[in-house]
């Protein structure tokens, strides 16, 4: 079958297209012939080493498509079953994964739309219920609003109830933004990010930040936040967001500073069952609109990291096997 694989880390560049054999599902595992692989911002922390792997090592952490085969004692899964996989060597034609960390797909999902949405729409769905639980009426600050994970952050915020402000990084992103259902739109490249916030609250702030930008707007989304407000800093787009001295939340106002990891919250397969399920409602009533943004070949993905790493992508990407 043909993987995707690096051997040293770096650029996208060490991506290589290699031929290995299919896999065989041990003991609780599922083999997945996949038609749609999603592209996210960590696998770029992986590729790059910023998230150590053994080398050589495949890429990629969540694909959908059909199950082609079953392991011993796997009865809960049949060749056939749509599914959505989340484990580590997605960037491929066929997957292996433990049997309790699948999720059957709604007659109504499609596998692209499963492969461009999970793991963004699960980490919109940690950060929105449960990491800060976000109540009607509460302003929000949410940087790459027009991004894969802030496309979905927005949509969803705003089904709540929200105040929403978006922050974005090009003209053309602007109206995106808006019709995602952003109040608010903030270009944060020719705009203080801060200081309009804060204009735009009444001087208030916003009760909670969700930054997936982490270096570029770490100070900004601190200075946006209200007394006792929440920053939640869960990516490293522009690359790791520096230390934060204590006293500095103090002098913000009594501010929370949190660092999660969607891994977290889908622990269990309790936990995970209930992200997708909540991402499914939302998707399934129309609250949330998933965009492919690009497709590109599995043979391509080179070309789809330059493009994700060069912040020109809106919406979700995903890999065609």
């Amino acid at each position: 079958m043909k993987a995707i694989q690096f051997s040293r880390t770096g650029g996208p560049e060490v991506l290589e297209l290699v031929d290995i054999a299919v896999p065989e599902p041990g003991p609780g595992q599922v083999r997945v012939r996949n038609q749609a692989i999603g592209v996210n911002f960590i696998d770029t922390y992986h590729r790059s080493g910023l998230y150590p792997l053994k080398l050589p090592s495949g890429l990629g952490q969540e694909a959908a498509g059909v199950v082609d085969a079953v392991g011993e004692g796997v009865d809960q899964f049949k060749p056939g079953d749509r599914v959505y996989a989340g484990a580590m060597g997605g960037y491929a034609e066929y997957m292996l994964a433990p049997a309790a960390r699948l999720i059957r797909l709604p007659g109504d999902i499609s596998t692209e739309i499963a492969a461009a949405s999970m793991l963004k729409g699960m980490t919109a769905e940690f950060l929105l219920r449960r990491c800060y639980p976000l109540k009607a009426g509460e302003a929000v600050l949410i940087h790459a609003a027009a991004g894969g994970v802030g496309s979905i952050l927005v949509q969803w915020a705003k089904a709540i109830g929200a105040i929403v402000i978006g922050a974005v990084g090009s003209e053309e992103k602007v109206e995106l933004a808006r019709s995602l259902g952003c109040d608010h739109v903030i270009l944060y490249r020719d705009e203080d990010v801060a200081a309009r916030v804060k204009d735009l609250t009444g001087g208030a702030g916003v009760s909670v930040v969700y930054d997936g930008v982490g270096a570029a707007t770490l100070e900004a989304s601190l200075s946006s936040l209200r007394r006792r407000g929440l920053l939640a800093s869960f990516g490293n787009a522009s690359g790791p967001a520096p230390a934060v001295e204590p006293s500095r939340l103090q002098r913000g106002g009594s501010l929370f500073l949190t660092r999660p990891t969607l891994f977290d919250y889908i622990a269990t397969p309790a936990e995970l069952a209930e992200s997708a399920a909540a991402l499914f409602h939302v998707i399934e009533t129309g609250a949330v609109k998933v965009e492919v943004g690009r497709r590109f070949a599995l043979a391509d993905a080179r070309a789809a990291h330059e493009a994700l790493e060069g912040r020109g992508t809106t919406g979700s990407m995903v890999l065609i096997p």
